[in-house]
Parts: C-alpha cells; sequence; structure tokens
C-alpha cells in the first residue's frame, strides 16, 4: 500500500482535503445559521410559544385582561365537552371537510387532464386563471363573496332572476339551508388551483414512452385513462385527498370574513368558536377557547397521522 500511495502521489492529493477547507466549515455553518435566525425567532415566538401557551392556559380561568390566573384543572375541558355548540361546531366542520374534499379532488383531477393534454391551445393561460384565487387572500374573497351573494344586488340573484330560475333573491350566506353550501363552493374554488397543480405535477412523472408503446399496440384514449394514467396516479390520489382533508380544516378566515359562523351558528366551523371565547365574547374566557383549541388540535393531529400513514404506504408500495 505504501508502495503504491509512493508511486502514485495524485492519490494522496485527491484523498487530502484542501488547506483551509475544515477550517471555512465552522464558518459557512455560522453564516447558515445566522441567515435561518430571523425565521427560527419568528417561528418560534409566533407559532411554538403560543402552542405552548395554549396548553398552559387550557387549565388556567383567565379573562386576558387581569393578572390574576386561577388554576381550574380539567374544568374548561370539561366545560368544552358539555357544550353543545361546540359539538354543533364540530360537526360543522366534519361536514364542510366532507363536503369540499370529493369535488375539490375529483373536478380538479379531470381539468388537469384536459390542461395536461398539448393540444390543448392556450393551456398556460388557463393554468394560470384558475390559479390565480389561490394567491388571493382569503379575508378579501370573504368580503367580495358577501356583495356576490347579495339577495338584492348580488350579481348571482340577479343571474338567476334574468334566467327565470327564482322570483325573488336568495340570501346564500343568510340562510342557513344554503349558507354552509355557499361557503364549502367559495372555498372550493378558492383552492381549486393548488389541487390542480399538484395533479399536474402527478401527471409530469408519468413517462410519454409508456403512452406511445400502448399507442404503437393499438390503445385508444379511453384505454389508455383506464390502463395507464388512473392506475399509476393512485398512489398520489392518497396523498392529495389527505392533503385536502387536513387544508379544509383551516377554513378561519375565509368563513369569518363570510358569514362570522351565522346564521344561527350555521357555518360555525371551531376555529369560529375558539375566535368567538377568546376575542368575541363580552367577558372573554382563554382558558375555555384554549380548552376548545386543544382538543381540536388532537383531532388535526389523528388528520395528520392518516396523511403520515398514507405517504408510508404509498412508498412502500412504490418501492415494491
Amino acid at each position: 500500500m505504501t508502495t503504491v500511495m509512493e508511486s502514485n502521489p495524485d492519490v494522496l492529493r485527491s484523498e487530502a482535503p484542501p488547506p483551509g477547507r475544515k477550517a471555512r466549515r465552522p464558518r459557512q455553518q455560522l453564516w447558515i445559521w445566522l441567515m435561518l435566525l430571523p425565521t427560527v425567532v419568528l417561528y418560534g415566538l409566533y407559532t411554538v410559544y403560543p402552542i405552548v401557551a395554549s396548553y398552559w392556559l387550557a387549565f388556567l380561568e383567565w379573562n386576558g385582561f387581569t393578572a390574576e390566573k386561577t388554576f381550574v384543572g380539567l374544568e374548561n375541558f370539561q366545560a368544552v365537552l358539555a357544550d353543545p355548540l361546540f359539538w354543533n361546531s364540530f360537526r360543522i366542520t366534519v361536514i364542510f371537510m366532507l363536503a369540499v374534499v370529493p369535488p375539490k379532488v375529483i373536478l380538479t383531477l379531470l381539468l388537469a387532464l384536459a390542461l395536461n393534454s398539448a393540444n390543448l391551445p392556450f393551456r398556460t393561460f388557463f393554468r394560470t386563471a384558475y390559479f390565480l384565487p389561490v394567491v388571493t387572500t382569503a379575508a378579501i374573497v370573504g368580503i367580495v363573496m358577501q356583495f356576490v351573494f347579495d339577495p338584492a344586488s348580488g350579481p348571482v340573484n340577479l343571474a338567476l332572476r334574468r334566467l327565470g330560475i327564482i322570483d325573488a333573491g336568495i340570501n346564500f350566506l343568510g340562510d342557513s339551508s344554503y349558507a354552509l353550501w355557499t361557503a364549502a363552493g367559495v372555498y372550493v374554488w378558492k383552492w381549486f388551483g393548488i389541487t390542480m397543480i399538484y395533479w399536474l405535477a402527478a401527471l409530469q412523472t408519468i413517462p410519454d414512452e409508456v403512452y406511445e408503446a400502448a399507442r404503437i399496440d393499438g390503445a385508444g384514449a379511453w384505454q389508455l385513462m383506464k390502463s395507464i394514467t388512473l392506475p399509476l396516479l393512485k398512489p398520489f390520489l392518497i396523498i392529495i385527498t389527505l392533503l385536502s382533508f387536513e387544508s379544509a380544516l383551516k377554513v378561519f378566515d375565509l368563513m369569518l370574513t363570510m358569514t362570522n359562523g351565522g346564521p344561527f351558528y350555521a357555518t360555525e366551523v371551531v376555529e369560529i368558536y375558539i375566535y368567538r371565547w377568546a376575542f368575541a365574547a363580552t367577558v372573554p374566557q382563554l382558558g375555555h377557547a384554549s380548552a376548545a383549541a386543544v382538543i381540536f388540535g388532537l383531532f388535526v393531529c389523528v388528520v395528520g397521522l392518516f396523511q403520515i400513514f398514507g405517504v408510508r404506504s404509498v412508498q412502500k408500495a412504490r418501492a415494491i
């Protein structure tokens, strides 16, 4: 070994680290941490600390204004679980989630299949148009939708009247029979583009050679869809569906500005229930709100666990 290395000095030169590299590594790592420091500090202050504080406040009775805080143990959790309005908001959240996910996943898949075609004219324009609502602030969308669905002068009611479908304006956001479903439709429209992008990215993973080989064998469009596209998209279907379920739980800004949980709590999701007890009540009860937030957070964690299991099953299926 010594003879080989001595006879070939290039080996020594290639294996030995360049002078000064070890000295530069700590300095480079220091710069990396300095660049990450603002993000770490802000994330800790506005995400980690509120989560930890909410767990502690759930065991206290505190209105948020006085310095006096009374430890009450599990009383806040008992009060939340005994409150019928909490279970109503939980039921509304689950119904909303089940209402928006299927059309959001299925319709975006159909649209992505159409926009993925190279023969479709102006497909870049359509992709951009469908994605624009995603980058629009949800609170602004909620405020605008109050005017869009106005029963007297809103464009939706005006169009329905001119078509002869209705005789009088429908209060889509003020009637408990329509409010939740109207909010669900707006939510699907608002986040339609992001799910479409997921599907387009999934379609890009299917090699063109597979389609070309099938066409040579005489496969038609439906056979390509049935035998190639849909089977290869199954792993992505699991991931996209679970992501859609999880994102459907975060509708606070849209629902608050559009319906404020009304009418008669018909659209009060758990997030608005928490907000009402923490900030909108005459005497805020942060302990009660924190207990509700902890319970809802555990439910979100359960949904997240399903997402982890789904991703792992997809990875195992692709590894086989």
